[in-house]
């Protein structure tokens, strides 16, 4: 959400956040911005510090639970750069707003508000996934979704009680994910949440990435 009545700046900011995918809302009452923050989830913040009443705002923002991890703050001058340290921005700006400062930064806090929403979104898949725990336990397996931490799998065999090696192919057959794994819950119906305890740090960011395109797609 984007809290100016600043239309040039605001133009500025529409075309790059639309560029990098992100859906924007306009307020120009601190006001109604309040009352949005309060009954909505919004992931990031931008406020034009120009507006009358916004230290009341922040400080507002700062004693108050929200589900807002990216605030990001417009400021009119250098002047006013200091007063922001103690309001908790994750980002400042200073108008005019440089385009290619905007696009840096906002950038980071897309990977921000990406993270947040990645980490526990979780993808409906059908594929199959090995199981094994060293040369005695081998369990053919279905992998119902996955999130960056895990799995959900279905399976008519006994899982292993232990950590155990999980070895399964992305839809497409391109990427191949391999890890360590163990359950964290079961049901009587054949369902099971595994929980990623090790896995390599290339096979987690084509996971991440795998996740990202399929979020965007969706």
């Amino acid at each position: 959400m984007v809290v100016s009545r600043d239309w040039q700046e605001v133009g500025v900011l529409e075309c790059i956040l639309g560029g990098l995918h992100i859906g924007v809302h306009i307020e120009s009452e601190l006001v109604k911005a309040q009352a949005k923050l309060a009954k909505n989830k919004i992931d990031a913040l931008i406020i034009d510090c120009d507006l009358n009443g916004t230290a009341g705002f922040l400080r507002t923002l700062r004693h108050q639970s929200t589900p807002n991890p990216v605030p990001l703050v417009i400021v009119s001058g250098s002047a006013g750069r200091n007063a922001l340290e103690s309001t908790g921005a994750t980002f400042v700006f200073e108008k005019p707003i440089s385009v290619e400062q905007a696009v840096h930064t906002l950038s980071a806090a897309r990977n921000m508000i990406l993270d947040g929403r990645l980490r526990y979104h979780r993808l409906t898949l059908n594929v199959p996934v090995n199981l094994s725990c060293g040369t005695k336990t081998n369990v053919e397996a279905t992998v119902t979704n996955v999130s960056q931490g895990g799995v959900g799998i279905r399976t008519d065999a006994a899982l292993p009680r232990g950590p155990f090696r999980l070895n399964f192919s992305l839809p497409g057959g391109a990427l191949s994910i391999k890890a360590l794994g163990k359950v964290a819950w079961t049901d009587k119906r054949g369902n099971a949440g595994v929980r990623f305890v090790e896995i390599s740090r290339r096979a987690k960011r084509d996971l991440q990435l795998w996740l990202e395109r399929e979020y965007f797609a969706t």
